[in-house]
């Protein structure tokens, strides 16, 4: 079973249906029993850092999560999910992240020709092998919605990268903890690939 983490953060709906797509059953949800006897863990989201950290706080889900975490439950963050996991965002300057990844969020640069936010497709390099990226050549593309990007501490982490007027962390991955910049289920065979190799893990 795979919990999807439900903190009215939006975009949770499209990836409950790829996850049943791929075959796999999806409960969304608040609660913790059914997210900790879940076999993984996705924190989808779209929308503002400091208020996604406020309902996620407002709600105890920043203790579950940890709790997950610990566990050794596979936890993919996807979008804001991603940006949550690390430190702080530029987008809520004194607001803490969950912190289960060293980092910081950043606004992307205004650059001329350049649109923010950035909405479309974009290929994928891959820095250091992952997980999630098994069997996916090295250039294919997928679709990202976002104003601020990761910029990883640890670079050994980041498993997937792009360019939109500056290097974007696009994907990353330590031990059970995995994260998309991106959208996998929006982003056709290559991002249900992606989201397969997740649950096959």
């Amino acid at each position: 079973m795979v919990a999807i983490i439900d903190y009215d953060a939006g975009n949770i709906r499209s990836v409950e249906k790829a996850v049943a797509l791929l075959g796999h059953e999806a409960v969304v949800t608040g609660d913790r029993e059914a997210i900790l006897s879940a076999d993984h863990v996705i924190l989808p989201g779209v929308g503002a850092f400091g208020d996604a950290m406020d309902k996620l706080q407002g709600s105890g889900l920043t203790e579950v999560i940890r709790e997950a975490v610990n566990r050794k439950l596979p936890f993919l963050g996807i979008c804001l999910g991603l940006q949550l996991m690390f430190e702080s965002s530029e987008e809520a300057p004194g607001v803490a992240g969950l912190g289960l990844l060293p980092g910081k969020i950043l606004r992307i640069p205004e650059e001329e020709g350049l649109k923010i936010p950035h909405v479309g497709w974009n290929s994928l390099t891959f820095p250091n092998q992952g997980r999630l990226f098994r069997g996916i050549a090295e250039g294919a593309y997928v679709y990202f919605v976002h104003s601020y990007y990761l910029q990883a501490k640890d670079t050994q982490i980041v498993t997937a990268a792009t360019e939109y007027g500056t290097t974007i962390h696009a994907s990353v991955e330590r031990d059970n903890l995995f994260a998309c910049q991106f959208h996998p289920e929006k982003s056709s065979e290559t991002g249900l690939k992606i989201l397969q190799n997740f649950l096959n893990i």
